[in-house]
């Protein structure tokens, strides 16, 4: 079934779980993702990011996606991620998106807050949900999200308080320590601000970086406000490492290849959902 990311976040926020956002690019990949939750009886967040154009435009990945969900007993969420384009934002919105990410992190507090305001009064009326961000990810190793030159800077929670009071926003992706792709070194995940911007803020967060961060990191997280999870890089990585040793023995047809390919996305959906809902 087709839906809104508040009808599933909402409820995980309560319940101390979270839903899995993993990254599709292709037909492959959204049909693991949306397999994976039906297999597994758990919604899915099926995130299609707007670096994602080059490889199918909004209006066809709506439609795909509802086509599929409507197949589906479980709850599928498509969700526009990290956009920091206001007109690819409305694009998505017309094109029938649960939930859209306006990603304004790296613009001056203010300007963030008030775009991320006109976001909000727009998709609402539309009853799509939105995403913000507050706080800076640096890029990992083998990053295809940020650049090279992103710092880490921590999300401030009284910050927080006043940007979620001020937009009215859904969920707040945060920043404490997560970075996007895989982790250079020993990962160091701040709970301890995670814990105080909860208490601020009262809404689902949102964590960005899942690929490779240490389960008890994951768990210690969702039981402080952690309710949406991206996991991007991993499902890439892993799908490419088994595409290249079957490649060294096999030359399937690029039918067979392509079904061998969605079977190793839901491997790694599986995994998290199992992990994010304490299964």
């Amino acid at each position: 079934m087709y839906t809104n990311f508040n009808d599933i976040l909402n409820e995980a926020y309560k319940k101390h779980q979270a839903i899995g956002s993993f990254n599709w690019y292709h037909f492959e990949t959204l049909k693991g993702v949306i397999e994976a939750g039906e297999e597994s009886g758990m919604p899915v967040i099926a995130s299609f990011g707007a670096k994602y154009l080059t490889n199918m435009d909004l209006d066809t990945a709506a439609v795909l996606t509802r086509n599929l969900a409507e197949k589906s007993s479980q709850p599928v969420c498509l969700h526009l991620d990290h956009s920091s384009s206001l007109d690819t934002i409305i694009k998505a919105i017309r094109a029938g998106f649960g939930s859209v990410m306006y990603d304004g992190s790296a613009l001056p507090f203010e300007e963030n807050l008030a775009n991320t305001k006109y976001v909000c009064g727009i998709a609402h009326a539309c009853g799509v949900s939105v995403e913000a961000e507050l706080g800076t990810l640096a890029a990992g190793a083998k990053s295809h999200e940020g650049t090279a030159e992103d710092r880490q800077a921590y999300t401030d929670p009284a910050k927080a308080a006043e940007f979620v009071e001020k937009t009215g926003v859904d969920a707040l992706a945060v920043s404490i320590g997560t970075v996007h792709g895989m982790y250079k070194g020993t990962p160091n995940i701040r709970v301890d601000i995670l814990k105080d911007i909860n208490a601020a803020v009262g809404i689902p967060l949102v964590l960005h970086g899942g690929s490779g961060t240490p389960e008890d990191r994951i768990l210690a997280c969702i039981d402080n406000g952690i309710s949406k999870i991206n996991v991007n890089t991993e499902i890439s990585e892993y799908v490419m490492s088994h595409t290249a040793e079957l490649l060294k023995t096999e030359s399937p047809h690029l039918s067979v290849l392509a079904l061998k390919q969605k079977g190793w996305v839901k491997d790694v959906v599986s995994k998290y959902i199992r992990l994010f809902q304490n299964l």
